[in-house]
């Protein structure tokens, strides 16, 4: 029997799946052929989602720690044992450091709302610290925010009908390969396709040009665009006049960036440049679909706020075909009937999740001394993880990880609650790749003694004595209550009747949401952002490099850790297949760096900076410049000689959004003998 599903990992794409089921097993996965943008194809990772549900290394009961903390030694215990014990060491903690001495940890290793974000509910009755939220988008956002506004983007099936495609930070083929079809028909319409990228990423080397530019350059790329765009005269003045603020303060700002001072400052040919501002200029309908890489600086705000201000220049969004997607969806907006924010006290200490190393070895009044984490796996993603994995040992921190598999951060807990797979759990799904929301019900039942999320914390909360009613609801009455907070905007006039049976639902959004003009202060696009001024924060676009405040010279390389093919952040590393598929660790070096430290193709070599170091095997090519070392994909750590690659990261914060500054970091690397 097929049964229909929703694909719940943090990727755009957000699937509609068809999941065969037999004696209770699932046999065999594949895209739903009636969903209109996963279109009956997934990508390679979701075939492996029978050995995700039904590995036999996955934890199906509760566990309590037998041994020292990060030794792996566990007992299973029941789960009235386990639920006891975790609500008795809250009401513990609370009462000896005060609640805010408990810190919840979750983010996208389940992306449907209901089972997401139910437990923001569960912490704010407890009186618990309050996470941000900021570790992987909100830099972009609030950039791109800043100029054209909060909301979806053009569409991307837009893209098949365009003439000049900019694939800006994203490897398409690896992180959104649902777009590619689209793109795909732009280019067999005659469409040239630009992929702009530190690395020849799979992407890169399928596109007509590819621009590698240093990281964290590109705000200085987008305004050297601009400035042969406004010299050159190919700007929609008319557009400008009726529809943007601030062009002539632009000008005046676009001076500045030359195409000659840009490629020194990007490290690429001034003529590449020049080339790429007229292609864009010239087409009639230029597109670009930006990723996420660019805002992964510590002026990561300010990329994408630069780039999200070319269409404007040329009035690409009127055009069929033209315009640019960040982030697509939009709704349902409304789910405080989820996280319940009424709920937590006056004055609640909100802690960064970026800097939860910090908040574990440094954080006091209160210290934290209970972390409880879900739907995510901290000691591998959180930035700067040698000193999150200090913090995790502490003898006086009791931890609590709700999982599915013995991770890195589940090894040092105290105890661990098995969770349910997104297959086996009711959920509402809306997407940041296309326009569609879809609610599921689960296609088996949960694995041995797992249970879900949204079960977890009712149980937690009925020992704890909660009452509120999204305390006992169902899946089913939470869509309900969702949907009558949701009827108007994107979400009127959709079909709720076919959401529930499970089919997928387009939201009231244009392929154009830009048509009527632009959600900002003023109504139209903000060259000039008096908003941004008002925060202390650079009303124009700007395009200076960031700058290593730690490291200074003393590392000479650059590094980053973009998505590997076959992981998702730190998932499918639990797939057996998937590790064999993938082999040893790598890390891209170019054949000068490499000669010039005597590392050969194939041997290991030691990646180093003040905050850690990793073991990797070299691959010496040219598929990266001769200043930046990359290493595709989060491995596990216990999986490497000495620890995962984000020991090399470090907490800083973004210039806007508050988010980790990922791909900021100066490294060395030598050979291992």
């Amino acid at each position: 029997m097929w049964k229909r599903a929703v694909c719940t990992k943090d990727c755009p794409d957000t699937c509609g799946l068809l999941i065969k089921v037999e004696d209770g097993c699932i046999t065999a996965v594949k895209g739903d052929p009636e969903h209109p943008y996963t279109n009956g194809f997934t990508c390679k990772k979701a075939t492996f989602f029978p050995e995700h549900v039904h590995a036999d290394t996955r934890i199906t009961t509760p566990l309590k720690r037998t041994g020292p903390k990060g030794s792996g030694q566990f007992a299973p215990i029941s789960w009235d044992d386990a639920l006891d014990e975790v609500a008795s060491q809250m009401r513990s903690v609370s009462e000896q450091h005060g609640p805010q001495s408990i810190l919840p940890y979750s983010y996208a290793g389940h992306m449907g709302l209901i089972h997401r974000n139910i437990g923001q509910a569960f912490f704010n009755k407890l009186g618990a610290s309050a996470l941000d939220y900021t570790i992987c988008g909100p830099a972009a956002s609030a950039g791109f925010k800043a100029s054209l506004g909060k909301g979806p983007s053009t569409e991307i099936q837009e893209a098949a009908k365009s003439d000049f495609v900019i694939i800006w930070g994203n490897n398409t083929l690896t992180t959104n390969i649902h777009a590619w079809p689209h793109i795909k028909q732009a280019r067999k319409n005659g469409a040239p396709l630009v992929v702009i990228d530190p690395y020849r990423n799979r992407t890169a080397q399928t596109a007509d040009t590819h621009l590698m530019l240093r990281p964290g350059t590109d705000a200085a790329l987008a305004l050297a665009m601009m400035h042969v765009l406004i010299k050159e005269n190919m700007v929609d003045m008319a557009f400008i006049a009726e529809h943007t603020v601030g062009f002539e303060e632009l000008r005046a700002r676009v001076d500045e960036y030359p195409p000659s001072r840009a490629a020194e400052i990007c490290g690429i040919d001034e003529a590449q440049i020049i080339a790429l501002a007229r292609g864009y200029g010239q087409a009639k309908a230029p597109y670009i679909r930006t990723g996420w890489g660019p805002a992964r600086q510590l002026r990561g705000g300010m990329a994408m706020r630069t780039i999200a201000l070319l269409p404007a220049l040329v009035n690409a969004f009127a055009k069929p075909g033209g315009g640019i997607t960040r982030s697509l969806g939009g709704g349902p907006s409304d789910i405080t009937c989820l996280k319940r924010p009424d709920l937590r006290p006056a004055g609640t200490r909100v802690v960064n999740m970026v800097e939860l190393g910090k908040a574990l070895t440094q954080l006091d009044t209160p210290r934290v001394h209970m972390l409880y984490v879900y739907l995510s796996n901290p000691a591998v993603v959180a930035p700067q993880s040698k000193m999150v994995l200090e913090g995790l040992a502490r003898d006086d921190l009791f931890t609590v990880v709700q999982e599915m598999y013995m991770t890195e951060t589940a090894r040092h807990a105290d105890i661990i609650l098995p969770g349910a797979s997104f297959l086996e759990v009711a959920d509402l799904y809306r997407a940041y790749g296309h326009n569609n929301i879809q609610f599921v019900q689960p296609v088996i039942s949960p694995v041995g003694e797992s249970r879900s999320t949204l079960a977890i914390f009712q149980a937690l909360a009925a020992r704890l004595g909660f009452d509120e009613p999204v305390f006992t609801s169902t899946e089913a009455e939470l869509l309900d209550q969702i949907l009558a907070d949701n009827n108007t905007g994107y979400m009127e006039g959709i079909d709720t009747a076919a959401l529930k049976s499970g089919r997928p639902v387009r939201l009231n959004i244009p392929a154009n949401p830009f048509a009527d003009g632009f959600n900002t202060p003023s109504g139209k696009a903000e060259f000039y952002s008096q908003a941004m001024a008002d925060q202390g924060l650079p009303p124009l676009p700007d395009g200076e490099p960031w700058r290593d405040p730690d490291g200074g010279d003393r590392y000479p390389l650059e590094f980053i850790t973009p998505p590997h093919h076959l992981l998702l952040n730190s998932a499918f590393n639990e797939v057996a297949a998937i590790r064999e598929q993938i082999g040893d660790a790598t890390v891209k070096i170019h054949p000068e760096t490499a000669t010039n430290r005597g590392i050969q193709d194939g041997f290991p070599v030691r990646i180093f900076n003040d905050r850690g170091e990793c073991i990797l095997q070299a691959e010496v090519t040219e598929d990266t410049r001769s200043d930046l070392l990359v290493a595709e994909g989060l491995h596990w750590p216990s999986l490497l000689p000495r620890g995962g690659a984000n020991q090399l990261t470090s907490q800083r914060i973004t210039d806007m959004g508050n988010t980790c500054a990922f791909h900021c970091n100066k490294v060395e690397i030598e050979p291992v003998a």
